[in-house]
């Protein structure tokens, strides 16, 4: 059987999605989805409002994939171009559909809003094709077999209505007319503290499995391992997975973190709630980052009980109580002062732990002896206090080196709480 005698091609149409002004969410959302469901899922494309260079995507897609989906150019304005260029594409005409004009007469009451002539056009769909409503916007979809074996079906750019109309008759289409064979199944290990090249060379032997497949990704400072296999059902798929995912975690040991949508605050907060500990933060270059982590997670009130955002070396020295001659001789960014730091806030807010941030997070205030993206850490425990030191490298960015920051920091504490 050929490739594209089962593949699915998603096709996402809008200027500015090439133009970077928004971000294709919609084409995740969907290879997702068709992962579930088990379709395999080869290409994706993005075309501008533009009638040719959608008929060439068009016309590439009809010869290697046989399930096309639409996003985008459903609109009423002239630039929405995706319903009148599909039926242009296999010569059929556009046909006034009343059903779907007098849903739109409807739903534009109900906004307060009068029928304008544009809005006609989205009532106008290629003659065979069948409705796929869209029960929240004015943008109907349509499902279209145009030729024999090729399927199209189309929805509008906005994401949720996308969705509800995915989610309510494009899959129990889909379903019932047999393009759902088993589904796809992942388990992502998540890791901090590796480089991708050193973890995918400690799981050389797991990434060359054909079933499961093991593929590593890499971004911001994390690096994940993804185990994918297709099977009839969930419990199936995850038996098959198992075994491979206890070798990857042995392999990672106190690198890999969590799964799926774990993430480092949540494992650090299940850690604290578990234990009964509690944790303050200072924080310098990161301004509030650490906290805003942590305070993402719900219910971590429980143990994160706040924290001091100490920017200027006044804040340390009043609020935290860093000696100004440390200060003075050591500089803001400096193990002595990320040490106070972190004894200051555990101190004043009575936590069992205390973390500091300070560092250079640019890009200007460098110097040779401690140039941007130069981070110290501090963690005070009841027993002790520790800085360690980063070079996050000044090529980043500043919103990089922060986010590093507060990240590191976190698997900092995260390490301290497995050890004790």
């Amino acid at each position: 059987m050929s490739e594209a005698s089962q593949s699915a091609e998603i096709i996402s149409v809008g200027t500015e999605l090439l133009l970077g002004e928004i971000l294709n969410s919609n084409a995740q959302f969907l290879a997702q989805e068709l992962a579930q469901l088990g379709i395999a899922h080869y290409y994706q494309t993005v075309v501008g409002d533009n009638v040719l260079r959608l008929q060439k995507a068009i016309a590439i897609a009809c010869e290697r994939s046989r399930l096309l989906i639409f996003t985008g150019g459903l609109g009423p304005t002239p630039d929405d171009l995706t319903t009148e260029t599909l039926a242009d594409f296999f010569g059929v005409p556009l046909v006034e559909r009343p059903e779907v004009l007098q849903d739109i007469a409807a739903k534009l009451t109900r906004r307060g809003r009068s029928m304008a002539a544009s809005n006609r056009k989205q009532a106008l769909l290629p003659e065979g094709a069948a409705i796929l409503p869209n029960p929240t916007g004015t943008a109907p979809g349509i499902i279209w077999q145009p030729r024999t074996g090729l399927t199209l079906l189309t929805f509008p750019g906005v994401p949720s209505e996308m969705k509800a109309m995915w989610q309510q008759t494009a899959v129990p289409y889909l379903r019932s007319q047999g393009w759902s064979q088993g589904a796809i199944y992942s388990r992502t290990l998540r890791f901090w503290g590796i480089g991708e090249s050193t973890l995918a060379e400690k799981a050389a032997a797991q990434i060359r499995l054909e079933d499961p497949t093991v593929a590593p990704y890499a971004g911001h400072g994390e690096v994940r391992l993804r185990i994918s296999t297709q099977a009839a059902t969930e419990a199936e798929a995850l038996q098959k997975i198992a075994p491979v995912e206890q070798q990857l975690r042995e392999l990672g040991g106190l690198d890999c973190f969590g799964s799926d949508e774990d993430t480092l605050a949540s494992v650090v907060g299940d850690r604290l709630k578990t234990s009964q500990q509690t944790v303050s933060v200072a924080e310098s270059c990161t301004g509030g980052g650490l906290g805003s982590l942590l305070t993402a997670i719900p219910g971590s009130s429980a143990y994160f009980w706040g924290g001091i955002i100490s920017y200027d070396n006044r804040v340390k020295v009043n609020l935290l109580g860093v000696d100004a001659d440390v200060l003075a001789q050591q500089g803001a960014v400096s193990a002595e002062v990320a040490c106070q730091m972190a004894a200051g806030v555990r101190d004043r807010l009575g936590t069992t732990w205390g973390l500091s941030i300070t560092g250079i997070a640019g890009p200007d205030g460098g110097t040779d002896a401690k140039p941007v993206g130069l981070v110290y850490i501090g963690l005070a425990s009841p027993d002790s206090v520790e800085s360690f030191q980063y070079q996050f490298g000044t090529f980043r960015g500043r919103e990089l080196v922060r986010s590093l920051s507060a990240h590191t920091a976190l698997d900092l504490l995260r390490r301290k709480l497995i050890n004790i």
